[in-house]
């Protein structure tokens, strides 16, 4: 790269760290004169209230128009009395919609097929690291202030950037009521899409203790795998948070999903899915709900509540009980079957038959 490029390269990237400044976010926010709710003033572990958010991905060329579309959301979990908010995966990739130009790729044109037609050596993950200084600080100080703001946990969906070792990862953030962040969850399962596009995996499993229960947020593909579910509920997880993005959503491929997953380790499960009719190519679906063992559901069908649509914004909301799934993991034949002296004699050597 010669030195001029570099120059309009950084350049560049301040224009966009000046267009995303924490201040404008503070400022247009301040304007909505939000009230700090009370949903946090008595925290009872048998109900404690959660919302899913169902968002819709778009670009956004003005960094405001993503601030507003994550208030609105917010506000409406707040104003249910939720103590709890879940975004999905991808949630900062509208963000894309700050470069130049993207928003002039044809319906059904793929962001990988529009970089190749520049005949540049450029991965997408080479966007998302370039993009990643803005699109951490709009994310960050968004969500800082809307969950300070509510008085409210935001589970803020995940953010495709890259870490200090540059390499660039889809990693969910938890924000407390202060508006610090809890903590962060890498997902350890990539989509070929994703692999195909540089991503990295994550490595580790993470757990969160908090008044709401001790939380995790595994992202998207890891609910996919019984493994990240029990791994997670021996960590002493309750409250499992899946951060989803679908391109190839139906009932039935669902079903490998947060539903099976809460059954067999004993949490609960809160499923937040983004959803596009083309973004860039893909096309997202997957309806979001809230999801218990069969025995702390009204129906004994473990859903507690889902979205009513799979392709439209929707905030859905449901009370768990702490108190009764600790009960249950106690009683449950579940647990008490478990037979780990066999599971010992073919662990981890098993896993060298994965082809």
């Amino acid at each position: 790269m010669s030195s001029l490029q570099r120059l309009k390269d950084d350049m560049f990237l301040r224009y966009l760290m000046w267009r995303v400044r924490p201040g404008l976010v503070r400022r247009y926010l301040g304007k909505k004169a939000i009230q700090p709710s009370l949903n946090l003033r008595l925290v009872d572990p048998r109900r404690v209230r959660v919302a899913a958010v169902q968002v819709e991905l778009r670009l956004a060329g003005d960094p405001l128009e993503y601030v507003e579309q994550m208030y609105g959301h917010v506000k409406k979990a707040a104003a249910g009395g939720a103590q709890l908010v879940v975004f999905p995966e991808d949630n900062a990739t509208h963000l894309l919609g700050l470069l130049p130009g993207l928003d002039r790729i044809p319906s059904g044109a793929s962001l990988e097929g529009a970089l190749g037609a520049l005949g540049a050596e450029v991965k997408v993950s080479d966007i998302f690291a370039y993009l990643t200084p803005a699109a951490r600080s709009l994310y960050t100080t968004t969500f800082a202030e809307l969950a300070r703001g509510f008085r409210v946990y935001i589970m803020a969906g995940s953010l495709v950037a890259a870490g200090h070792d540059r390499k660039v990862r889809n990693t969910a953030h938890l924000f407390g009521p202060d508006g610090r962040v809890i903590g962060s969850q890498a997902k350890a399962h990539l989509m070929p899409l994703e692999a195909g596009w540089g991503l990295a995996p994550g490595d580790d499993l993470r757990v969160f203790p908090t008044p709401l229960g001790k939380l995790a947020m595994p992202v998207c593909m890891d609910a996919t795998y019984f493994e990240t579910f029990r791994l997670l509920s021996l960590l002493g997880a309750e409250v499992v948070m899946v951060p989803s993005a679908d391109i190839e959503y139906t009932y039935w491929k669902a079903l490998r999903g947060i539903w099976p997953r809460v059954q067999e380790s004993l949490v609960y499960g809160i499923k937040s899915s983004m959803v596009a009719d083309d973004f860039l190519g893909l096309s997202m679906a997957g309806r979001s709900g809230i999801f218990a063992p069969l025995e702390l559901t009204p129906a004994r069908d473990g859903i507690l509540a889902q979205a009513s649509s799979s392709h439209q914004e929707e905030v859905v909301l449901a009370d768990l009980d702490l108190v009764a799934l600790r009960q249950v993991r106690r009683s449950s034949a579940l647990w008490g079957d478990l037979n780990p002296e066999l599971y010992k004699r073919y662990l981890p050597s098993i896993y060298d038959a994965v082809p």
